[in-house]
C-alpha cells in the first residue's frame, strides 16, 4: 500500500521502451571480501560465503526466524531453486532480534525480542549451503523514536510525528541514530551474515511531510544526508568483511522523489543495490504501461532498464526485489524474473510480507 500511495503522490513517466538488447554488463559484483579477524570472543572464524550466481532468495520475517520448524521449511526450498535467506535483523516496528553486545540502549528501550541466537541460526543456514543477507529497518523505528523523543521527527507544535499509521521515525540527520542501527549491523555481520541490507534507508513518504520538523537538520539534499549514513556504515562494516547492500524504490532511478534515495550517490557505499520494483508500486502511465499491475514483466523490465543506465560504471551488483503477492500467479513472477535476467541482473528476491511464496518461482529459468 506504500508503494502505491508513492506511486499516487509522485505521479508517472510516460517514457517510451524499445526492444533493443541490454547494454554490455558494466554493473558488476565486487569480489567477496574474506572475513577479517573475529573482533570477540562470539564472534565466528571462517569467511564469507560467496554471492550466489544468481541470487534466488525469499523474506522472512522476525516470527518465522524465531520457529526453526520454519526456518527448516525455507531451507527445504533449495531444493526449488532457493540458495539465498533473507532473515530480519530489525523490522518495521524497532523490534531487534537479538541482544547487540554493544548497544546496550537496545535493550534498555525494550527493543530487544530475543527471537533467535544469530550466531546459531547463520550456522545452521550456511551449513545447508546458502547464503545470508540480514536485513536492517534504519529509519521508521517507533520504538526508538517513543523512547528516546530527542531522536525522533518532531511534529510542528509539538510531540513525535508520525505517518498516517501512527509509526514514528527517528531523525536521519541525528548521528545517534546513525550509530545505533551500524552498532546492531556490526553485530549481525560478527555473527556471520554474509550480507546487511539496509531497508527504509530514506526520509518519510507515508505521513503529513509539512509537519515534520527536523532537529538539527543540515544545509543538504537529502541525498547527501542518506549517501552520508551509508558512507559511516560502509566505513565501520568493511573491516569486518561483511557485504553491504540497500533497498530502494524502483522510481528512483529517474527522478528525485523526494525521500533522500539517488541511487548513484548511495551505490559509492554499496556492494549491493536491491531496487524494489513491485509493479504494484507503479501508477498508471508509468513507462506508458496504463495498468503496470497487469503488465508485470513489462514494468520490470522498464525499471531495471532505468538503474542498469542510472548505475552505470559504478561497482555494484543489482539484485531486485520481485513482487510475489497481491494475487500474482507462477506467470506472473516468470515475467519479472525474465526481465531480470534480461538485464543481467545477480538475481532476484521474493517479497511477500507474510512470507508465503508461490511453488516453482524459486525454479525458474
Amino acid at each position: 500500500m506504500v508503494g502505491i500511495a508513492v506511486a499516487l503522490t509522485f505521479g508517472f513517466r510516460a517514457v517510451t521502451r524499445d526492444d533493443t538488447p541490454p547494454p554490455a554488463a558494466d554493473v558488476v559484483a565486487a569480489p567477496a571480501p574474506a572475513r577479517s579477524q573475529p573482533a570477540g570472543p562470539s564472534d565466528p572464524v571462517g569467511t564469507a560465503t560467496p554471492l550466489p550466481e544468481p541470487m534466488k532468495g525469499v523474506h522472512v520475517t522476525l516470527p518465522f526466524a524465531a520457529l526453526p520448524d520454519k526456518v527448516d521449511e525455507f531451507i527445504s526450498l533449495k531444493s526449488a531453486g532457493l540458495n539465498t535467506l533473507q532473515i530480519d535483523i530489525k523490522d518495521e516496528e524497532g523490534r531487534i532480534a537479538f541482544a547487540p553486545e554493544a548497544s546496550p540502549l537496545a535493550e534498555r528501550i525494550g527493543a530487544v525480542g530475543n527471537f533467535y541466537d544469530p550466531i546459531e541460526l547463520v550456522d545452521k543456514i550456511h551449513r545447508a549451503g546458502l547464503y545470508v543477507v540480514g536485513r536492517i529497518v534504519v529509519f521508521q523505528d517507533p520504538i526508538l523514536a517513543d523512547a528516546r523523543p530527542k531522536l525522533s521527527i518532531k511534529r510542528r507544535g509539538g510531540g513525535n510525528w508520525q505517518t498516517f499509521s501512527g509509526l514514528g521515525w527517528t531523525n536521519p540527520y541525528n548521528e545517534t541514530v546513525w550509530q545505533y542501527n551500524v552498532e546492531v549491523a556490526e553485530a549481525a555481520a560478527k555473527a556471520g551474515f554474509d550480507e546487511i541490507m539496509f531497508d527504509y534507508i530514506r526520509f518519510p513518504t507515508d505521513g503529513e511531510e509539512a509537519a515534520a520538523v527536523y532537529p538539527g537538520k543540515r544545509p543538504e539534499a537529502k541525498a547527501e544526508t542518506i549517501a552520508r549514513f551509508l558512507a559511516y556504515a560502509k566505513r565501520r562494516l568493511d573491516p569486518i568483511g561483511v557485504k553491504v547492500g540497500a533497498a530502494l524504490f524502483g522510481l528512483a532511478a529517474t527522478r528525485n522523489i523526494g525521500i533522500g534515495q539517488a541511487p548513484r550517490k548511495m551505490a559509492r557505499h554499496l556492494d549491493i543495490v536491491h531496487p524494489m520494483v513491485y509493479p504494484q508500486g507503479y501508477g498508471a502511465g508509468e513507462c506508458n504501461i496504463d495498468n503496470p499491475v497487469e503488465s508485470p514483466g513489462r514494468i520490470v523490465n522498464c525499471s531495471l532498464q532505468d538503474y542498469r543506465q542510472t548505475l552505470s560504471g559504478r561497482d555494484v551488483t543489482i539484485i531486485p526485489w520481485l513482487q510475489d503477492y497481491g494475487g500474482y500467479t507462477i506467470d506472473d513472477i516468470r515475467a519479472q524474473v525474465a526481465a531480470a535476467e534480461r538485464w543481467q541482473t545477480g538475481g532476484y528476491l521474493l517479497w511477500n510480507g507474510a512470507s508465503v511464496y508461490t511453488p516453482g518461482a524459486l525454479d525458474i529459468r
